[in-house]
């Protein structure tokens, strides 16, 4: 007998039981988000170093572009398939369960890539892509079904919901790191009869532990969530919309196609940037308020999308440099390159806080979203910028970490202007009826960014400084340009919302 389906998800009115006055729910969202972010980043710091390592000493020996190129390609692909993931729970298992069934195949995902071969390495990534599809775009929804449209604390709660994101993303590094890194962990293994080179998949199985705590969290304490996330009921005439999921399927396998190829193909990269601007003017002159709101998420859709292709790069070539040409270490004692991707975690943890409290100070006098769109954009420019001086003095040798950790505060201050407040506003922007595809197509400005990201990364090469110098160059002035251009038309983007702020 098939189960009545409960109401669709919705804000839970006057619950303040949670966090700082939050609804009780989002403590729920928060730690099982915390988890899942200690999987993907935890495998994400070791992943370059991974795949770059000869395989002597236990990597799988490929040169810088090719490593780019699939770090690029694989984080393009979770984001890119979260457009099916929030299809698939809008429409058949809800939120909630999309969320469970996610979590459970990243947790496999990890552990298959604990397994020592090539193969295994490649199908664990697919795993993890694929939960990451579903799981990615429903918790965001989730938390966003937590508050009505017109809640004050609706910001402020997204960006305690992202300082969680930002815990796990601290710990999964230093102690993913550690393991793959960390010479202590290696002579230990040595000292048990094991081979050191082992360590990587060590890392690898410590970030599928960080899934499966995860999902512990959130089936013990689901009961917190009320009915949020719960399955949709079926279309007027009981059926559900089959012919819908083809072609979204159809859609999205043909755009991971796309970007497979964009490396052989750079004209397919243009085509999909005047795509959107297509898309941006057909939605924008349209009469339908609905219409010009779609024109509006498109115009975020593109900004976050060239602001992601500069701070992406965190795993690839800034992980390179941080690797080959920083003095990683501190009052003598060295650490780990791969906990260098610890510190924008530990700047966002420390200035989430301030934001939450900046946006709830300021009420209706705060900046509009396109406004902190653009700043985000400025912020991630001058990081850029900041790194061209850095290059240039690495022609004298190892240069000084206090580079990178200016480097990731400014990055950080861009982030938090851009990404929980772009989550924020899209679940303001978005018809009900598709809240979990416009997630998705959210997400998909990270995947076609992340996907930029390594091709742009492909051409670092640490071995000359006045290279590496115009290698950040031209990115800064770049999305500096982006910058100039987004200000210009804020008034513009600010009528199609509609009155959303």
């Amino acid at each position: 007998m098939t189960p009545t389906p409960t109401p669709a998800a919705g804000p839970v009115e006057n619950d303040t039981g949670g966090i700082g006055g939050h609804p009780r729910g989002l403590t729920t969202l928060f730690f099982a988000e915390m988890w899942e972010r200690f999987s993907f980043y935890g495998m994400r710091a070791i992943l370059t170093y991974f795949m770059v390592l000869a395989v002597a000493e236990g990597g799988l020996g490929y040169d810088d572009r090719k490593a780019a190129g699939i770090y690029g390609t694989y984080t393009m692909s979770g984001y890119l398939l979260s457009i099916l993931g929030g299809f698939i729970a809008d429409n058949f298992i809800g939120a909630r369960r999309a969320v469970l069934i996610g979590g459970i195949v990243i947790a496999s995902g990890h552990f298959t890539m604990a397994l020592d071969s090539e193969i295994t390495f490649f199908i664990g990534l697919a795993l993890v892509a694929a939960g990451t599809g579903l799981l990615k775009p429903n918790i965001s929804t989730m938390v966003g079904s937590l508050y009505s449209p017109a809640d004050a604390r609706r910001d402020a709660g997204f960006s305690l919901f992202y300082m969680g994101i930002n815990l796990g993303a601290f710990i999964s590094p230093l102690v993913c790191g550690y393991l793959a890194q960390g010479e202590g962990w290696r002579a230990t293994l040595g000292r048990w009869g094991l081979d050191p080179r082992s360590s990587w998949h060590w890392g690898f199985a410590a970030a599928g532990v960080g899934m499966t705590l995860g999902l512990i969290v959130y089936v013990l304490q689901r009961g917190r969530l009320a009915h949020v996330g719960n399955v949709p009921p079926p279309e007027a005439d009981g059926s559900r919309p089959w012919g819908r999921v083809g072609l979204v399927l159809l859609g999205s396998l043909a755009l991971i196609t796309a970007m497979w190829f964009s490396d052989a193909y750079k004209w397919i990269v243009y085509l999909l940037f005047g795509l959107q601007v297509a898309l941006i003017l057909f939605f924008a002159f349209r009469p339908s308020q609905e219409s010009k709101r779609i024109a509006a998420i498109l115009v975020f859709f593109f900004a976050a999308e060239i602001f992601w292709a500069i701070f992406e790069q965190t795993g690839s070539s800034i992980a390179l440099f941080a690797d080959r040409l920083t003095d990683n270490r501190i009052f003598g004692w060295g650490f780990p390159s791969s906990w260098w991707q610890s510190v924008n975690s530990v700047w966002v943890i420390l200035l989430a806080p301030v934001f939450a409290w900046l946006w709830i100070r300021l009420g209706p006098k705060q900046p509009s979203s396109p406004v902190k769109f653009a700043l985000g954009l400025l912020f991630v420019a001058l990081s850029f910028a900041w790194m061209v001086p850095a290059a240039k003095l690495t022609a004298g040798g190892l240069i000084s970490p206090l580079w990178l950790l200016v480097l990731f505060l400014l990055q950080t201050v861009g982030e938090m202007l851009l990404s929980p407040v772009g989550l924020s506003t899209m679940t303001k922007l978005a018809p009900p009826r598709l809240l979990g595809l416009v997630m998705g197509i959210w997400f998909l400005a990270a995947a076609l960014g992340n996907k930029l990201a390594g091709v742009v990364a492909g051409e670092f090469k640490s071995t000359n400084a006045g290279e590496l110098a115009t290698f950040f160059w031209h990115q800064a002035l770049a999305v500096g340009v982006c910058t100039l251009v987004l200000f210009a038309l804020v008034p513009w983007v600010r009528k199609l919302m509609g009155g959303v702020h």
